[in-house]
């Protein structure tokens, strides 16, 4: 990762709305929250700021540099949108650890990826703005990061 890109800032410092947006990601995560809308009423956000920050406020577990990261996307279920996701991981020099796809339902599918990111010849803010650039990449998200070791 680009150490440039990133700020480690202690939580009791941070405008409330960036804990808000962690703690709505944190009820969809454990399942608390069925949906967006759902999640953000508990909390009291916006969607749209949910939205705005959802992908550059996360945490981390005890350190900065991280070297296996999980990612969620939901895709368009047409041959050939998982394969660029893998190939573009792939030239980056991402190692895959883990996929898991759900049954296609109204032609999109849930996937989630958990890959090592120790080698990858890019930073992780690149890699990711790759995929979310993919034709059929509807939604993406950053569920997870480890520390090093």
């Amino acid at each position: 990762m680009e150490k440039g890109n990133f700020l480690m800032i202690h939580i009791n410092v941070l405008p409330e709305v960036f804990l808000k947006v962690v703690e709505a990601k944190e009820l969809l995560h454990n399942g608390k929250a069925s949906s967006v809308a759902e999640a953000v009423k508990i909390v009291g956000i916006s969607r749209s700021t949910f939205y705005k920050y959802n992908d550059y406020v996360f945490t981390l577990t005890d350190g900065f540099l991280g070297k296996k990261a999980t990612i969620s996307m939901t895709l368009d279920h047409h041959s050939g949108i998982l394969s660029q996701v893998l190939e573009i991981i792939a030239e980056n020099h991402g190692n895959i650890l883990t996929i898991s796809q759900s049954t296609p339902i109204d032609r999109k599918a849930n996937v989630t990826i958990t890959l090592d990111i120790t080698e990858m010849s890019t930073t992780f803010t690149s890699l990711t703005q790759e995929l979310k650039n993919i034709e059929g990449v509807y939604r993406f998200t950053l569920d997870a990061i480890e520390s090093n070791e």
